[in-house]
């Protein structure tokens, strides 16, 4: 892992892009002494530069984690596949006609979480082996697919915030069973993209013993800002 830039935030944050081979990432700490560490990932190839997932990024490690996140294959700057631009392409078609769309998800959802789980695994090997960082290791983000398939295969995941706005292939969603660390669920009530009884049968496939789900009104990026303070105290309860 090499560091190739540096930030300090007013709030005494620090945020380091760095590289691991051909995965970028960035890096958000407050101190020197191991923290636990949250793996925060953006949703289906969104950049990890997105500001909403910069403002959580740095919001969490204010209040005392190693925050990391990646652009793992197929996401942001990392190349695409002509079939992964196709069915992209098709995509935005065939949501402009109002015609259904869960196949196409399906065609390159699924193979870009397989592909991205590894890079993160590998991410997850060097973050660890810092100074700075210690355990547990918790998973935040809007990729629910990915966060799945996460919490199933890597057993350092010791609890989870999932966002039910992206859509979840039905590979993960029958995986959901075997998930079973403490989970926080975040449902947009009336998410345009997301049909609300996929959401709810989702959590309730899920296997953890300890699971919230928190419902609010409104559309798919009009989750409320407290959610964040609710996400933080979450992991507290986990993680801490």
């Amino acid at each position: 892992m090499q560091f190739i830039s540096e930030q300090r935030f007013d709030d005494g944050v620090l945020e380091r892009e760095f590289t691991l081979g051909e995965i970028p990432g960035t890096l958000w700490t407050t101190g020197s002494a191991p923290a636990p560490l949250i793996l925060m990932s953006h949703n289906n190839g969104l950049p990890k530069a997105d500001p909403r997932l910069m403002a959580r990024a740095r919001y969490t490690a204010a209040r005392g984690y190693a925050v990391a996140t990646i652009d793992a294959a197929g996401c942001g700057d990392r190349p695409r596949t002509a079939a992964e631009d196709q069915a992209r392409a098709e995509l935005r078609r065939a949501m402009q006609a109002g015609e259904p769309v869960d196949e196409i998800f399906e065609s390159f959802i699924g193979p870009m979480v397989e592909k991205a789980v590894p890079d993160w695994r590998t991410t997850l090997d060097a973050l660890l082996s810092l100074p700075e960082i210690g355990g547990p290791v918790g998973y935040s983000g809007g990729w629910t697919a990915l966060g799945i398939r996460l919490a199933v295969v890597e057993p350092r995941i010791a609890a989870a915030g999932f966002f039910a706005g992206g859509y979840v292939p039905r590979a993960q969603r029958e995986e959901a069973r075997q998930v079973t660390i403490p989970l926080l669920f975040l449902l947009q009530w009336d998410d345009e993209g997301n049909p609300r009884q996929r959401a709810l049968d989702l959590f309730d496939a899920f296997g953890s013993k300890q699971k919230t789900l928190h419902a609010n009104l409104g559309g798919h990026v009009g989750t409320p800002a407290f959610e964040l303070e609710d996400g933080c105290r979450f992991l507290d309860r986990h993680l801490k």
